[in-house]
């Protein structure tokens, strides 16, 4: 019986030929990784543990970015507690300054590869996919065992297969096909399955996009979600001097629960509407909507690609005197970069702020909370009701291109509408 791609990578973690959906496993783990937040609650249950070690210092990281730099008193002694746990026992620590946010500044540093197995205790752990690694977000007392023992439990997910063909429009991404794609199946419409996005679509994808599209498959309930990796992904690895790792591919007989084909040439950029990330409308519908604030950036959209779309809808304009719009590059890397590359000027010429990298923002913590009745788009990955601050304001996803266009219009609009 053939098998799908995340049923090789668990085979292989538990050092089997195959695996069945529905058993149980124990899986040796790759990386266990953690922010602030999460680690904080990881090293109480850790100490837990009588004579607890970490099972390999190398392969656990602690990535400071939720609601750093320190937004008040707790967030200090949050990080403090995680710095000081990280030295004791000797586990990578990225704080301010030589961080970003993590699902951007492991891939971009060499520390995740194809057929990995990555547990995090974060949702948007199903990221590292884009690279045909299975990420998966974990609870933090499942990572304190994870540091300790190296491995994980689980049940094997059943695997759903995406295909996508066709053309895409200008100014039509990941994040479009994506949204598009949660509003077919729905936010619960592949829980606690692999989603396997392929064909020719995928194939001509750039490495940011299907970056977006793994971030997301959370947000349509996924365990995890997965590009198998191809040339792009090995030209990808090697500029960052990483681990090629194993390449796992499905076999041509594997076994889904369900397969979707999806044709992208009449897409047009999508826009999730309150509040929930399936509400997914066309950017040209929604020209009535008038906007507060644009965030453009976070871990679904803040790597320098995204960077340099918003960048090219935005030089020589100026943002809407309404509007307060925020940048926030997704590492200090992918910042600098923006600098050579003259985009951090083009932003705050046409009035925007621009952020140290962080999560701010994207979950309510600080660099751009709403008000009562506000309203945003965001390149972020949720508009849950209060997800940005009050409970009566509301959030639009949207991919750069549009955040910037409608940052321009003060409401929401596609780019053609502004260029």
């Amino acid at each position: 019986m053939g098998q799908t791609l995340a049923e090789k990578i668990l085979a292989a973690k538990c050092e089997r030929d195959q695996v069945v959906p529905g058993e149980f496993i124990t899986a040796r783990v790759d990386l266990v990784l953690a922010s602030e937040l999460s680690a904080v609650l990881a090293i109480e249950e850790f100490e837990k543990i009588n004579g607890a070690t970490i099972f390999d210092p190398q392969k656990v990281v602690f990535v400071m970015d939720h609601f750093t730099p320190n937004k008040d008193i707790r967030s200090a002694e949050i990080v403090k507690r995680c710095r000081e746990f990280a030295e004791q026992h000797g586990i990578r620590f990225y704080g301010v300054g030589r961080a970003g946010i993590q699902h951007i500044l492991l891939p971009e540093n060499g520390w995740v590869s194809p057929g990995d197995l990555i547990a995090g205790a974060d949702s948007h752990t199903c990221t590292y996919g884009f690279i045909g690694a299975f990420g998966t977000g974990i609870g933090s007392t499942d990572a304190a065992a994870a540091m300790a023992l190296g491995e994980i439990w689980l049940k094997v997910p059943q695997s759903v297969r995406i295909n996508y063909g066709g053309q895409p429009r200008p100014y039509v991404g990941g994040k479009d096909l994506i949204l598009h794609t949660i509003s077919k199946l729905g936010v619960d419409g592949a829980r606690y399955q692999a989603m396997e996005f392929g064909g020719e679509t995928i194939a001509e994808l750039g490495m940011a996009d299907r970056f977006t599209m793994a971030n997301m498959g959370i947000e349509a309930g996924a365990k995890t979600a997965l590009i198998p990796a191809d040339e792009k992904t090995l030209e990808y690895i090697k500029q960052r001097n990483g681990n090629t790792g194993d390449f796992f591919q499905p076999d041509p007989d594997a076994e889904y629960a369900a397969t979707y084909e999806i044709d992208v040439s009449r897409l047009e950029p999508c826009v999730a509407v309150p509040y929930l990330p399936e509400n997914v409308k066309p950017a040209s519908e929604l020209g009535d909507v008038e906007i507060d604030q644009v965030a453009i950036g976070m871990c679904t959209n803040g790597n320098l690609e995204d960077m340099r779309a918003a960048a090219q809808i935005l030089k020589g304009r100026k943002i809407h005197p309404r509007v307060r719009t925020i940048i926030i590059p997704g590492s200090q890397k992918v910042y600098l970069d923006a600098v050579r590359e003259g985009l951090i000027e083009i932003f705050i010429e046409a009035n925007c702020a621009v952020s140290t990298p962080t999560c701010g923002p994207c979950l309510g913590g600080h660099m751009g909370v709403l008000a009562s009745g506000e309203r945003c788009i965001s390149t972020s990955n949720r508009n849950f009701r209060g997800r940005m601050g009050h409970p009566e304001s509301e959030v639009y996803l949207a991919n750069p291109y549009v955040a910037a266009a409608s940052a321009i219009a003060g409401r929401i609009v596609p780019p053609s509408e502004v260029l």
